[in-house]
C-alpha cells in the first residue's frame, strides 16, 4: 500500500547492503519472555543520526543500557511518523528491509547511511493475522517489498543498536483513522512485550516545521510548544494515557504543535502498549529549532 504523499514523506529511496543482515539466523516465531520495555523517541532532524549531539548521545547510552539487561529483545517493532497508509495498517514483511532516505536537502553523508537489520517475514505474517484493525476488525496487511526502514526508524535505532542484529518490523499508520483507533491498536501491542518485542514509537510530541528557528538552544521554544509539551508530559506522569488521543481538544495549541499530526500518533501506539501504573522515565526533554519537542519516554 502506498505511503501518503505530502505530509512527512519525501522522495529519495536507497537500497541497503544486505551482507550483514543475510548472515543472521531468521526469526520464525516469538518466544515467551519477561516483559520488554516500551519507548517513545523524539527523533527530530534526520541529521541527529550522524551529528555528535546530546540527542544522539542519549540514544547511544540508552541502547547500551538496554543491551546490558539480562534479557534482550528478540524483535523490535517500530511505529514511525514517516510511514502513512490509507485504508488499513501494514507490517513490513521483507527478509532484508531497505534503508529509506525519505528526506531531501541534506549532506551526502546522511544519504550514505545504511541500517542492514534483518526483517522477520514469518513473524510479520503471523502478527498481521493476530492484530486487528480497530476500524474494521480485519487482519493487517503485509508489505513484501514497497517500504522498508525509513529515517524515523533507522535514525534512532542505529545509534541505539549499531550492530543491527535485532530483527526489525515497521508498522504503518492509517492516517485516515481517528487518533483513538491508533491508541486502540497500541493496546493490542501490549501482549507482544511478553514475547520478546521491544516496541518503539518514533515521532515528536511537538512538530511544526513551518516555524523552526535554527540555532536555538534546547531550552528555547515557542510558548505554545512548551504548553503542549507540558500537557502531554503531565498526562504521562500521572498515568492518564487514555487521555492522550484527545489532544485535538486543546484547540489552537494543538494545531500549532501539529499542523499535521503524523508525528504525534506514534506516541499513542507506545502509550497504548503500557499500563497506567508503569512509571515513565523521560529523557531528551528539550526542543530542537524551537518548534520540535525531543521529549522521549521509556517505560519498563
Amino acid at each position: 500500500m502506498a505511503a501518503l504523499a505530502g505530509l512527512a514523506i519525501f522522495p529519495g529511496v536507497a537500497v541497503t547492503s544486505l551482507s550483514s543482515a543475510a548472515a543472521l539466523p531468521a526469526l520464525h516465531s516469538l518466544k515467551p519472555s519477561p516483559r520488554m520495555p516500551v519507548l517513545f523517541v523524539g527523533h527530530g532532524s534526520p541529521m541527529n543520526a550522524i551529528e555528535d549531539n546530546a540527542w544522539r548521545r542519549a540514544w547511544e547510552a540508552l541502547g547500551t543500557e538496554l543491551m546490558a539487561r539480562a534479557v534482550q529483545p528478540q524483535l523490535i517493532l517500530c511505529v514511525s511518523a514517516h510511514w502513512l497508509t490509507r485504508d488499513g495498517w501494514q507490517l513490513t514483511g521483507m527478509a532484508n528491509p531497505k534503508t529509506i532516505h525519505d528526506f531531501g536537502g541534506f549532506p551526502q553523508a546522511l544519504f550514505d547511511q545504511r541500517y542492514p537489520a534483518p526483517g522477520a517475514p514469518a513473524v510479520a505474517r503471523s502478527l498481521a493475522k493476530e492484530l486487528k484493525s480497530p476500524a474494521t476488525g480485519a487482519a493487517l496487511g503485509v508489505d513484501d517489498g514497497e517500504w522498508g526502514l525509513d529515517h524515523g526508524t533507522w535514525s534512532v535505532l542505529k545509534p541505539m543498536f549499531p550492530k543491527a542484529q535485532i530483527p526489525v518490523l515497521q508498522l504503518s499508520m492509517d492516517y485516515s483513522r481517528a487518533p483513538a483507533e491508533h491508541y486502540a491498536l497500541g493496546r493490542q501491542l501490549a501482549v507482544l512485550r511478553e514475547r520478546g518485542v521491544l516496541i518503539v514509537g518514533s515521532g515528536n510530541v511537538v512538530h511544526n516545521l513551518r516555524v523552526t528557528r535554527r540555532g536555538t538552544a534546547a531550552n528555547e521554544a515557542y510558548d505554545w510548544a512548551q504548553e503542549f509539551d507540558g500537557v502531554v508530559r503531565d498526562q504521562i506522569k500521572k498515568g492518564q494515557l487514555a487521555a492522550l488521543p484527545d489532544f485535538l481538544k486543546l484547540g489552537a495549541v494543538a494545531k500549532q504543535a501539529h499542523p499535521t499530526h503524523e508525528h504525534y500518533l506514534p506516541l499513542l501506539y507506545a502509550a497504548g502498549a503500557v499500563q497506567s501504573t508503569e512509571m515513565p522515565r523521560f529523557f531528551n526533554t528539550g526542543f530542537q529549532s524551537a518548534s520540535i519537542s525531543m521529549r522521549s519516554v521509556l517505560w519498563g
